[in-house]
């Protein structure tokens, strides 16, 4: 479970770090990342619509996803700013394999945060 604390709840935070943040996709997600001023801890937020599958597959995929995020909050707290996180998933993560997920979510974050740290720091 993801910590209360790094929750994402916000419907203008999400939307916010959809419009104006990094972004990276695969075949099975779409990763945005918004970095704004430091103090706040890393916020992540998932975005699973019904065209990944019915309420069950839905869930299951957020599970997996939020078990995977859970660990890369310490990349996420290592950003020079406070950064709000949302995962987008897509139909085929309903069939992907956990380790199928944990590299497209690995190599997605590895590329927004290098984006991220780069245009924060001269």
């Amino acid at each position: 479970m993801l910590p209360a604390a790094h929750r994402l709840v916000s419907s203008d935070a999400f939307r916010a770090s959809v419009r104006s943040g990094r972004r990276c996709g695969s075949r099975t997600l779409v990763v945005h990342l918004a970095v704004h001023s430091p103090g706040d801890p890393a916020l992540v937020g998932f975005v699973v619509s019904k065209a990944v599958g019915n309420a069950v597959v839905r869930n299951r995929v957020k599970r997996r996803l939020r078990h995977l995020t859970r660990e890369h909050l310490p990349v996420l707290a290592g950003l020079p700013g406070s950064a709000v996180l949302v995962v987008r998933a897509l139909p085929p993560a309903a069939a992907a394999s956990g380790a199928e997920l944990a590299a497209d979510l690995r190599r997605c974050l590895g590329k927004v945060t290098s984006k991220a740290a780069a245009e924060v720091t001269p």
